[in-house]
C-alpha cells in the first residue's frame, strides 16, 4: 500500500504589506473542505462567509443557489482531495474567503515530504503577523482600520477600538495556531458523519 505523503504549503494573504503568511504541512489527500477549515484557523478567520479554491481555470466551492445569477459555474468541492487537483512542487493556487471583502490567499506547494512518526498533521511550522479581523473590509479596509487604531486623534479611533477591542497586527503565535489545529482534529475525530480525509 502506498504511504501517504505530506504537502508543505506557503500561504500568503494577498495585498497586505508587511506580508501576512503561514507555512503549513497537511496530508496530500486532505479534502478541500478540511483544507478550508485549516486555513480558517491559520489566519484566525471565523468561517462566516463563502469561500472558493481556484486551480488554473477550475473553481471549486460549496455550490450556492445564487451562483447562476452572477454567471458563476463553480465545481462542487465536496469529496475533492488536494492531490487530485493540485500539481507538483512549485504549483500555485488561490483560496478566496469572503467574496465581499475578497481575501485572496496565494498558496504555493513548497514541498512533498515524508510524514514524521511522532508529528500531528496538519501543523503550522512558520508564519508572520496576525490575520486581519473578520469583516475588516478587505485589504483597503484593513489598512484604514489599522490607521484608525494607531492614531488616538483619528475620527474613527474610538469606533474601531470598541468594535473589536485592542488588536496587535504583529502578533503571531505558532503555539496558539497549532493548538487550534489540534482542537480541529479532535472535533473531526468525534464526528462520525465527517468522512472527508483530514
Amino acid at each position: 500500500m502506498k504511504s501517504r505523503n505530506i504537502y508543505q504549503l506557503r500561504i500568503l494573504l494577498s495585498r497586505i504589506d508587511p506580508p501576512v503568511w503561514r507555512r503549513v504541512q497537511v496530508w496530500e489527500d486532505i479534502s478541500l473542505l478540511a483544507l478550508h477549515k485549516v486555513f480558517q484557523r491559520l489566519f484566525n478567520w471565523e468561517d462566516y462567509h463563502l469561500h472558493s479554491f481556484t486551480f488554473g481555470k477550475l473553481v471549486y466551492e460549496i455550490p450556492d443557489p445564487e451562483d447562476h445569477h452572477f454567471g458563476r459555474t463553480p465545481r462542487d468541492e465536496t469529496g475533492v482531495v488536494l492531490n487530485k487537483v493540485v500539481g507538483g512542487v512549485g504549483t500555485e493556487f488561490l483560496y478566496t474567503y469572503d467574496f465581499g471583502d475578497c481575501w485572496d490567499h496565494i498558496v504555493l506547494v513548497e514541498g512533498l515530504l515524508m510524514p514524521e512518526e511522532a508529528a500531528e498533521y496538519p501543523r503550522c511550522v512558520a508564519g508572520a503577523r496576525n490575520g486581519p479581523p473578520e469583516d475588516a473590509g478587505g485589504p483597503f479596509g484593513y489598512a484604514n482600520y489599522l490607521q484608525a487604531l494607531a492614531n488616538r486623534r483619528h475620527p474613527e479611533h474610538k469606533e474601531k477600538l470598541e468594535w473589536r477591542g485592542p488588536f496587535d497586527p504583529e502578533e503571531f503565535s505558532l503555539h496558539a495556531i497549532n493548538r487550534a489545529l489540534a482542537q480541529l482534529q479532535r472535533k473531526r475525530r468525534r464526528s462520525p458523519k465527517d468522512a472527508n480525509p483530514s
